[in-house]
């Protein structure tokens, strides 16, 4: 048999990675006032923040595409140590406000980013 990878522990209690992202969360919502989403699976953690901005977490560190590399033709990620969370929501805020100058949101978007606009199931 192989060894398994569990990202939740037998007893129930989150990952580092969970933890870290969720700190890395609640710091983008409250110094900066960005909403975001923090997910786990797999050892690793996600904050989904923007179109084109999510933020990996392994509880060691925090990474996020940065740009692109013209001359290169690849991606450039920025990181920041996980027990940095307020210097890296700080960081990602400003890429946040770039990606938004660069790709306005829809109105709908936008209402659902800003709290004017609840989300609801159907069916």
């Amino acid at each position: 048999m192989h060894d398994q990878i569990i990202a939740v522990p037998k007893n129930g209690k989150k990952t580092q990675a969970a933890l870290s992202a969720d700190l890395l969360r609640r710091s983008l919502q409250i110094e900066h006032g960005i909403h975001a989403d923090a997910h786990e699976g797999y050892g690793l953690a996600l904050v989904s923040v923007w179109v084109g901005l999510v933020v990996w977490c392994d509880g060691t560190w925090y990474w996020w595409r940065a740009g692109w590399d013209d001359q290169r033709k690849r991606v450039l990620y920025a990181r920041q140590p996980a027990v940095e969370p307020s210097r890296a929501a700080r960081r990602i805020a400003f890429r946040y406000a770039d990606l938004r100058n660069r790709r306005p949101s829809s109105t709908t978007i936008g209402d659902l980013a800003t709290g004017r606009l609840k989300w609801q199931m159907t069916g």
